[in-house]
């Protein structure tokens, strides 16, 4: 691994564990206490057999306290009590290390991922709507669950494995070399051939976690997109063609995990072959060093005891390391999301009056090079009702993203300006609360109506919803569901029609009452006469506010006092209804389409 990606890791981590690393500490000296108590249950066994059964001298660490003839006074069933009391013992003050060790483990993990969690969600709501629409939602749903996870995983426990894992074998082998230099020897040797075929696993494995993980993050897609599209589904009969689309990525997602199984086949196999050889010629030394003289059965016994406790640990090194490389590849792409440029305003950003003129001088945008807007100039006067007019893709959404500063305008793109001051230099919280923008298809929370309407001022009273409400036309229509304005909306609002959807958007934008109100073709599901009653009603609560209206509707437009007609991202006409008629242009044609002699007749009157 490039060694500035290590560092660039290990700062990550370090961001969101410093907090906790005391814990962290008490928890690893727990642990190795643990491994110390542990250690001392093979010496109790060996000098039992040796010194309790076999003669032997008892060790001078017990007859400093206790002197050796009244330990031999002893009656052979009391020394055997009292070494099993000591072994009871033991594990008491070794079970009481465990609990302070899972404690630690548990109050730190907890800490160290509820801190992660809190800053990729706290950063993920700063990044620009760019950034937004470049990535999947089930995409970013995984990295922020499971990716998460993963890094949890590796932090409170392989990273404290790996510290107790060297204390142990370090410990371990200082004990069995203090015992007998020549078999240690043996056994020590095996280690570094463990480790070794360990690190070329890691390489591999870690390449192929990379992409197992990376289609589990396009089956999350899939499966969240299928439920958010529900009523698409079911409306085209697409189910059959959704399982056949989920079917396929579910099995290259199977597929990757097998290969990725096969793999670690071999190196638990592997392993288990290099782990039982070592045992094996332990055992074997060691039998023979009993039987020549070399060391007493209770040397032995103790000594086998140890290397076990050694050998597994450093097998399941391998598996620490093998799980070390997925939380290589989770941390790169929980870094990546950290490491994405949030949305910055100047030190010196503005907050000027919104209820002023917004000048379009000469602006040109582009989508990844694709261009949208082809140097458009024009005004929208302060306390008017402005329409935009243009067919698909002509850039009518853009401008008002661009008006929102949900998209920045580029350097030498031309200017955006409202009051003379350039959109660039204002302030985006400022601009947004001053700014409300309904959407053609507006999302709506899995709340109460009551609840979405009030979600920009959350402390508004019941009379003023209903206001909204009723502004938007959506009142009676919210008191026909049997919960009234405690009705749970459904996902992404599936209880209401889209009629519903709109006008509850709709109703949400008049709650912000800001200077600047833009409706993005957010009439399109509604029928025409309710269309014209929510316009008058507008046109009579807005105030002084700038209302800017884009639709396809001729009829929703034409009572506007300018009207901005689009082609291509370029400005083709701009006028009022009358000037545009008499232009005859584009205007003119789309007019001659959608209006009847009827409707033209009830115009009229």
């Amino acid at each position: 691994m490039n060694p500035k990606k290590k560092k660039g890791h290990f700062s990550m981590i370090w961001r969101f564990l410093r907090k906790y690393v005391w814990i962290f500490v008490l928890t690893l000296l727990f642990s190795m206490l643990n491994t110390v108590f542990q250690s001392l249950t093979p010496q109790v066994v060996r000098y039992t057999v040796d010194s309790v059964l076999g003669g032997e001298p008892f060790p001078e660490a017990l007859t400093r306290f206790v002197p050796e003839e009244v330990l031999r006074a002893l009656p052979p069933m009391t020394a055997l009590l009292l070494a099993a009391g000591a072994i009871l013992l033991i594990s008491v003050c070794s079970g009481l290390c465990t609990y302070g060790s899972r404690m630690g483990t548990a109050k730190g993990s907890e800490g160290f991922v509820k801190s992660l969690r809190d800053a990729l969600f706290r950063h993920i709501q700063q990044l620009p709507y760019a950034w937004h629409v470049k990535h999947q939602t089930g995409e970013i749903i995984q990295r922020c669950t499971s990716d998460v996870e993963v890094v949890r995983n590796f932090v409170t426990n392989q990273m404290l494995e790996v510290f107790r894992t060297v204390f142990l074998v370090a410990f371990s082998l200082a004990i069995m070399f203090s015992m007998n230099w020549k078999i240690s020897l043996v056994a020590a040797g095996f280690l570094p051939i463990i480790l070794l075929y360990s690190g070329v696993f890691y390489s591999k494995i870690a390449k192929r976690f990379l992409i197992a993980d990376e289609a589990e993050g396009e089956l999350s897609s899939t499966v969240q997109e299928n439920l958010t599209g529900v009523r698409v589904v079911r409306a085209f009969g697409r189910e059959k063609y959704e399982v056949e689309r989920f079917d396929k990525k579910n099995q290259r997602f199977a597929g990757l995990w097998i290969r990725l199984g096969k793999l670690m086949s071999v190196y638990w196999g592997v392993g288990d072959l290099s782990t039982g050889l070592q045992i094996l010629t332990v055992m074997c030394l060691g039998v023979w060093a009993a039987v020549n003289g070399e060391i007493t059965l209770g040397e032995f016994l103790a000594f086998v005891s140890y290397n076990s406790s050694l050998v597994w640990p450093v097998r399941g090194l391998g598996r620490i390391l093998s799980e070390m490389s997925k939380a290589g590849v989770s941390i790169s792409r929980l870094s990546y999301i950290l490491d994405s440029e949030p949305e910055q305003d100047p030190p010196n950003a503005q907050q000027p009056p919104m209820d002023r003129d917004i000048v379009f001088d000469h602006v040109t945008f582009s989508y990844e090079g694709q261009p949208v807007l082809k140097d458009i100039s024009f005004t929208i006067p302060a306390g008017k009702t402005f329409a935009v007019l243009g067919g698909t893709g002509s850039g009518k959404s853009t401008m008002m993203h661009l008006v929102n500063r949900l998209y920045d305008l580029p350097p030498d793109c031309g200017r955006i300006t409202i009051g003379g001051v350039d959109l660039r230099d204002v302030s985006r919280p400022y601009l947004r609360r001053n700014v409300g923008m309904v959407l053609q298809e507006p999302f709506l929370f899995s709340r109460t109506i009551r609840e979405n309407i009030a979600a920009v001022r959350p402390g508004a009273t019941m009379e003023e919803v209903r206001g909204a409400a009723g502004t938007a036309h959506v009142d009676d229509a919210i008191l026909e569901f049997a919960e009234g304005y405690d009705t749970i909306v459904g996902e992404r609002g599936v209880t209401l029609s889209g009629g519903q959807k709109q006008r509850v958007a709709i109703a949400r934008t008049l709650m912000q009452d800001a200077p600047i109100l833009i409706f993005d073709d957010s009439l399109s599901a509604v029928d025409a006469e309710t269309d014209a009653q929510i316009r008058a009603s507008l046109h009579s609560a807005k105030g002084s506010a700038t209302v800017i209206l884009i639709s396809h509707r001729i009829n929703t437009l034409m009572q506007a006092d300018q009207i901005l007609v689009l082609d291509k991202g370029r400005v083709a006409e701009l006028g009022t209804h009358e000037e545009l008629l008499q232009h005859n242009g584009i205007y003119r044609e789309i007019y001659d389409i959608q209006m009847s002699s009827a409707d033209r007749a009830a115009l009229e009157e």
